[in-house]
């Protein structure tokens, strides 16, 4: 029975270190831009115009519906028939932000749809425009409302970044099963890995609980 060996770690700690600050960067730019985008796409999903509301809704279902492999293979390889060119980083971020849009948009959609009506009808009769209301009284209040499940997309969107290695994308999961590979010492780099995700997942789930109590008091005042 082998002894699980450190040394594979300490020898190839720089390399592992560039792997999760990849992995770190990646979320976040990801889960940024699919945060932007899934406001937009929650605004088209509660819009009145069937127009809007229906490609919408059938985008939200699509990406929902597929698993996120094929969506990436589909940017990375089909991308370039239709003349779109990206590197393994740009089509891994922006596969995972389209891919995260999809479920920061029902969150949205949903924080939305709790907020009373009553706030929204006082505000229309004290002459706010749709911007103001948007800005000063929906987004705030359904930020707060929906912080857990924005926390929980986020770390799944951060365990999502394993499958960014399919493309080369020299990110935590690429680095520590290339070290495997080479060194042949699995059970080391695979414990690794799981502890990185492990670390990721926890500091994602306090930095949310922090923000939820920041915006909590700012509602309060």
């Amino acid at each position: 029975m082998m002894a699980f060996d450190v040394k594979v770690i300490i020898d190839h700690l720089p390399q592992i270190l560039d792997g999760f600050v990849t992995t770190v960067w990646c979320t976040v730019w990801a889960c940024a831009l699919g945060m932007v985008l899934g406001l937009i796409v929650a605004c088209g999903l509660m819009s009145k115009a069937r127009i809007f509301r229906y490609p919408i809704r059938f985008y939200v279902e699509v990406i929902r519906s597929t698993p996120f492999l094929i969506q990436l293979f589909l940017l990375y390889y089909g991308g370039p028939s239709i003349g779109i060119y990206l590197d393994p980083i740009q089509a891994g971020i922006i596969g995972l932000a389209i891919y995260g849009s999809a479920y920061y948009a029902e969150l949205f959609r949903a924080g939305f749809n709790a907020i009373p009506e009553g706030q929204l009808e006082v505000a229309n009769i004290m002459g706010f425009s749709t911007t103001n209301i948007l800005w000063r009284i929906q987004i705030p209040q359904m930020m707060v409302l929906i912080v857990p499940g924005l926390v929980n997309t986020t770390i799944i969107l951060g365990k999502e970044t394993a499958v960014l290695s399919i493309v080369t994308v020299p990110e935590l999961t690429f680095v520590l099963t290339g070290i495997g590979s080479q060194t042949y010492a699995y059970a080391e780099t695979l414990t690794v890995l799981a502890l990185a995700y492990l670390i990721l997942a926890e500091s994602t789930s306090r930095l949310g609980s922090w923000a939820e109590k920041r915006l909590s008091k700012y509602m309060e005042r």
